[in-house]
């Protein structure tokens, strides 16, 4: 270590220039900018923001890792654990459908990417219409979800070409990274086959394949999250300016994935202390320095909560009026007991990864306390692991001390996965300590067997996702679309975002009620091929009555002719209409007059007509 004192530092250029990047960042995410502002200027720079980033990310990993691929030996690369990772991912592939699973992120999260694609905003669609064959956006809102997934989807968009289902290709490649990333912490852990054990024990959980074939931003923040620790790594083995910027950049992109992914940066600063402390200089790169400037988006897009009281969700879980609070961890412990060792036909889980994963955890909170006492002897990999164990207990304490932290809830299910990871890496870093090469072999034998007889059932069957009605009614809705021989027809659906991302004309319920007399105006003008509205019954059970779910009635002025239903669940009845009339109290019909029109021969009549016509025809977009 340098004998220059910490305290030097401060008297340093760059010093001096960090800490105002880090002022000024503060000052525009929190001070200066008020609160609409503030969403209009994540809405105009947000893209161009994590772009920037992303860009600068991907140099700092070419700069890092350049030298180690021009001198890799390939001849003797580890194909063995390549080909373990492509059958570990490939298990989690086969089983489940490919589908939007949680519907209230998964939508909105591909709704953000097509603004992303189409006008490099960062808007989630509510309002679109196809017009003379374009689909054109026509009103949006900023939704609350970071933006790092949306924005590598519509990366995809732009490679490919616009498809929905560009967020299921994106998670199918994370999968795979994601395992070749749990592998190499597993050998620089525990050995070789310590990596191939850790890939088992995730293949064999039914959770991460559901996620896995989902559109939801969950597999990147896994591998964001172990990505990090692994730069973190990286970084004190190598303590130079490159190593240093690719951490600081994969934690900046880690804590835009998920709203509690942020919590890792807590052991990211820590690492980034440790290093420079051991090295007696500050490791400031110019891209780290103007690093803060990068994220002012984040803060400033946090202002929906303040603005959106229902952002916190609050109103989907009556009686709760405060989002955390130390009053649920009691309640929210035992939920996420009966997610971990519930039977595998009721929950997506993996009772051989709970099981070990309970019984490692406290070995491992008493390694790391032994890390810590000789931190500047430890292993590059010891030491990242050590701080990166805060970040893993404070998201889960966390999540005990939110109102709908219930781990073996539908919706919430999937935040346990940062949980799984951190159970691993427990499992990974006390196996060394507690079992010779013969017990890890003994082992990995057990995860295959758990994973052909627990796990690849269970994701065959997935009988734990049919109790989540809005995610199978989306199915089914994107079901319906596939069988449709022509797009141009209108959908009225609360749930319009889903039509709209996948380029369907669509407007919610309360806006066909409100706007009456312009849909009567197009069904008049047969502006669209087909006017079809989606509803779900609740029956009752004793007396067979449908009644129309709350928000769902178009009232009695439409008149309604079934298309397509189904009984997805017990007891609902999901049903697509046509819209074949709608009456007004003033007598108005959308049927067309019987009488044919007379058409005036004069041309700059007819263009006046014309133009006339097309502006109408616009304002009355539903």
């Amino acid at each position: 270590m340098q004998s220059d004192s910490p305290f030097s530092w401060f008297k340093k250029p760059r010093m001096f220039l960090a800490g105002l990047s880090v002022l000024l960042s503060v000052l525009l995410g929190f001070v200066l900018i008020p609160d609409q502002q503030a969403i209009t200027f994540v809405s105009k720079a947000g893209f161009w923001l994590v772009l920037l980033t992303f860009v600068i990310f991907c140099a700092s990993l070419w700069v890092s890792f350049r030298s180690d691929l021009q001198s890799r030996d390939w001849l003797r690369f580890d194909w063995v654990s390549l080909v373990v990772v492509g059958l570990g991912g490939t298990v989690l592939m086969v089983h489940e459908t490919f589908g939007f699973k949680i519907v209230m992120d998964e939508i909105m999260l591909l709704g953000t990417s097509m603004s992303m694609h189409f006008d490099k905003t960062v808007l989630t669609p509510v309002r679109g219409n196809d017009i003379q064959g374009a689909f054109v956006i026509l009103d949006g809102m900023m939704d609350k979800r970071p933006l790092f997934f949306p924005f590598l989807v519509s990366l995809l968009h732009d490679v490919s070409g616009y498809r929905p289902s560009n967020a299921f290709v994106l998670n199918g490649m994370l999968t795979f990274v994601f395992l070749g990333l749990v592998n190499y912490t597993g050998r620089l852990l525990a050995g070789r086959v310590a990596g191939w054990f850790g890939v088992a024990l995730f293949a064999g959980l039914p959770l991460l394949a559901h996620n896995a074939t989902g559109g939801g931003f969950e597999l990147l923040n896994l591998v964001m999250i172990l990505g990090t620790l692994l730069l973190g790594t990286r970084l004190l083995q190598r303590r130079d300016e490159a190593a240093m910027t690719a951490f600081c950049y994969s934690a900046l992109l880690m804590a835009q994935v998920r709203y509690e992914s942020v919590i890792y940066l807590m052991p990211v600063a820590a690492i980034f202390g440790w290093v420079c402390w051991r090295e007696g200089r500050l490791i400031l790169p110019w891209p780290v320095i103007v690093a803060p400037l990068l994220m002012v988006h984040y803060p400033l897009q946090h202002r929906i909560f303040d603005l959106r009281s229902s952002a916190w969700e609050l109103g989907s879980k009556p009686g709760y009026t405060t989002p955390f609070s130390p009053d649920y961890l009691a309640d929210n412990l035992s939920h996420a007991l009966g997610f971990f060792f519930g039977r595998p036909t009721d929950q997506p889980n993996s009772l051989l990864l709970s099981a070990l994963g309970t019984i490692a955890v406290p070995f491992f909170a008493l390694t790391v306390f032994r890390w810590l006492r000789r931190l500047d002897q430890a292993k590059p990999i010891d030491v990242a692991t050590t701080f990166f164990a805060f970040g893993f207990a404070a998201q889960f304490v966390l999540l005990m001390c939110y109102f709908w932290g219930k781990f073996d809830d539908p919706v919430i299910r999937r935040l346990s996965l940062p949980t799984h990871l951190g159970m691993v890496v427990a499992i990974l870093a006390v196996l060394p300590q507690l079992a010779g090469v013969w017990v890890m072999r003994g082992l990995l034998v057990v995860a295959i067997v758990a994973l052909l007889s627990l796990g690849v059932p269970s994701m065959a069957a997935h009988a734990y996702s049919q109790d989540y009605l809005p995610g199978r009614e989306t199915a089914w809705r994107r079901e319906f679309m596939a069988d449709q021989t022509r797009r141009d027809y209108l959908m009225i659906d609360n749930d319009s975002i889903l039509w709209i991302a996948h380029q369907v004309s669509a407007t919610p319920v309360m806006q066909a009620r409100r706007r009456t007399e312009a849909l009567i105006f197009h069904m008049r003008n047969r502006t669209f091929s087909d006017v079809l509205v989606f509803q779900r019954y609740n029956i009752d059970p004793e007396t067979g009555r449908m009644t129309l779910r709350k928000g769902d009635d178009l009232g009695s002025d439409f008149v309604l002719e079934p298309v397509r239903e189904e009984r997805l669940q017990t007891l609902t009845l999901t049903r697509i209409s046509r819209v074949k009339a709608i009456r007004t109290a003033s007598g108005g019909s959308s049927q067309p007059p019987a009488a044919e029109p007379v058409v005036t021969k004069d041309r700059a009549e007819i263009e006046r007509l014309r133009r006339a016509y097309l502006e109408n025809f616009l304002k009355q977009l539903p």
